[in-house]
């Protein structure tokens, strides 16, 4: 019996916020251990992201096995809606910048997608 898509999609959800902890969990001991400055950090969690929906997209192209690139890009604009709606429940406002906010939706959602080409 097939897995339904969405499960696959939400699997690999999963396994993106998980390498995310895992990254950010890294980072976070070097921040601590190393006294990184703020450039540092916004490129290691820049990176983070990056990784992250990148192995999202792969997953989910090698999942669904067709359409590849867009279960791809779909697998990062589902990362970056749930980070932003994690975020803003978080912080109870939205105080970053618009082209800050459109630059993280362009790296998740590109990331994805080049994932989901690589699978």
């Amino acid at each position: 019996m097939s897995t339904p898509a969405l499960w696959r999609v939400i699997r690999t959800l999963l396994i993106s916020y998980i390498c995310s902890a895992i990254f950010l969990t890294i980072l976070t001991i070097l921040l601590y251990r190393f006294r990184l400055n703020e450039s540092q950090i916004t490129l290691g969690i820049y990176g983070t992201y990056i990784f992250s929906c990148l192995l999202g997209g792969f997953l989910a192209g090698k999942a669904m096995k067709s359409r590849r690139l867009f279960w791809g890009l779909l697998t990062g604009i589902l990362y970056f809606v749930f980070l932003f709606l994690m975020s803003t429940l978080q912080e109870q406002s939205i105080e970053t910048e618009v082209p800050q906010i459109l630059k993280i939706l362009g790296i998740c959602a590109g990331s994805g997608m080049l994932g989901g080409i690589l699978s």
